[in-house]
């Protein structure tokens, strides 16, 4: 079955096609939506970078503006793939704009960790390898300090803690933070070559200027 894959270049989007394509999906394309800033759907910070993520997988890259990207993807869509894959987890305000992309599209719209538990969810990243940094930090309990850190471990129980303390969504679904994948334990490498730390008030992010797949 053949499919697009939306990909934002973070530990969601990146499990999902991997696990998409171990079910027998051939992903076609990897489509990035390029957002205005803080946008309610889609990663801000390092967006473009999406493109080196993709490399990663070994699929064509295929960037779309957010504007009208609903009505873009859909037409993209149709009559050439029969699924989207997307890494939506517990957002219904994602989910059903995707589903509805899909439905007028006539495609399958197939999100394999939805409503997963996210602890497991997780768990499996580390297990598989899948090594990914924090990026973007929004919320109560983090700060610049976080920016860059690598979801291990040890970080997930820093992650279960501020749970407790302060409530946030382990797996960053409330907009906490957003994360850029790096690689697998065994595969292509994404490394950093420059990179500047911005920090607003309450929020920040960390910007990628230069970084190549080895």
């Amino acid at each position: 079955m053949k499919a697009f894959a939306l990909l934002s270049g973070g530990k969601d989007s990146f499990l999902s096609a991997q696990i998409a394509m171990e079910q027998g999906y051939e992903i076609e394309g990897a489509i990035s939506v390029i957002p205005q800033e803080f946008s309610m759907m889609f990663h801000y910070p390092n967006a473009a970078i999406a493109n080196l993520v993709a490399e990663l997988l070994g699929v064509q890259w295929i960037p779309v503006p957010e504007n009208n990207f609903f009505e873009n993807i859909g037409k993209m869509c149709s009559g050439r793939v029969d699924a989207l894959i997307s890494g939506a987890i517990a957002s219904d305000y994602q989910k059903t704009r995707i589903e509805k992309m899909c439905t007028e599209a006539g495609v399958i719209s197939y999100s394999p960790l939805w409503r997963k538990n996210q602890k497991r969810i997780l768990e499996e990243i580390i297990m598989r390898g899948i090594q990914a940094i924090i990026v973007s930090v929004s919320a109560e309990g983090f700060d610049i300090n976080d920016l860059g850190k690598l979801l291990d471990r040890e970080f997930m129980g820093e992650l279960e803690r501020r749970n407790s303390k302060f409530g946030i969504n382990i797996a960053g679904e409330g907009g906490e933070y957003e994360t850029l994948v790096l690689g697998t334990k065994h595969g292509k490498r994404l490394e950093i070559k420059k990179s500047r730390k911005i920090w607003e008030g309450s929020h920040g992010y960390l910007l990628i200027d230069d970084a190549v797949v080895l």
